[in-house]
């Protein structure tokens, strides 16, 4: 019996039976899929025939911890040492040629412009600043276009080219073209070296093509390692 105006609901539950086959067949299907997907892109393949190729030639060697702990902090390092090295020879070098220049208002003196490099006018002639610069792909920096013989200077566009600070401090800083190649011979695992003046222009090592809207906005000067020197 229910109370007049009393609600009435009625409830209808399905029930899903799983079959114990059909799930072993899903489970089977996805792990099918997921091991041929991991094969293809994984390379796991190739790394096992490449292993087989040479099996019958190695050999398990035990390895002492200790001894590895200690090797790998050797090799650490020194390697932090040869970095070290490098950029005090970049300062003694800068240091030695500040002493050594004496600056001149009238000075006339063409650069690598890292921007202008390699750009012609309509006719076909280089334009001031941007000579011919040999630059070739170097698969340690990247597969960029470099040149490790010599380096090259950016200025940011507000940062008048041939503004007398900046003829100085370039041509000052010329001296340390067969330092950063010295560097870079003694230790071939240098990537980039720099040299940043407080005047706005920035020296690259190796030399490259650093055209494009963010690198002809930005200056050295303002970042802030570059600040505390000013």
């Amino acid at each position: 019996m229910r109370a007049p105006g009393g609600l009435c609901l009625c409830v209808r539950v399905h029930t899903l039976t799983f079959i114990p086959g059909r799930v072993k067949l899903w489970a089977e299907t996805f792990g099918r899929g997921l091991y041929d997907t991991v094969t293809r892109y994984s390379g796991s393949l190739l790394l096992q025939k490449k292993y087989k190729d040479v099996e019958s030639s190695l050999q398990i060697e035990e390895v002492d911890g200790l001894e590895l702990v200690r090797k790998f902090s050797e090799d650490m390092e020194n390697m932090l040492r040869r970095k070290v090295e490098a950029v005090k020879s970049l300062v003694e070098a800068a240091e030695e040629a500040d002493l050594n220049h004496e600056f001149n208002a009238s000075l006339v003196f063409d650069y690598y412009n890292s921007v202008l490099i390699n750009e012609k006018d309509e006719n076909g002639n280089y334009v001031e600043l941007g000579a011919e610069f040999v630059l070739e792909s170097n698969a340690h920096f990247s597969s960029l276009r470099v040149n490790t013989s010599i380096s090259n200077v950016q200025l940011p566009t507000n940062v008048y080219n041939k503004d007398p600070d900046i003829l100085n401090g370039v041509y000052m800083s010329e001296a340390l073209n067969p330092v950063f190649v010295e560097n870079f011979q003694r230790d071939p695992t240098l990537t980039w070296q720099y040299f940043g003046s407080a005047t706005g222009f920035f020296r690259i090592y190796p030399g490259e093509d650093i055209g494009g809207i963010s690198m002809i906005f930005w200056a050295c000067s303002l970042e802030p390692w570059g600040l505390a020197p000013q």
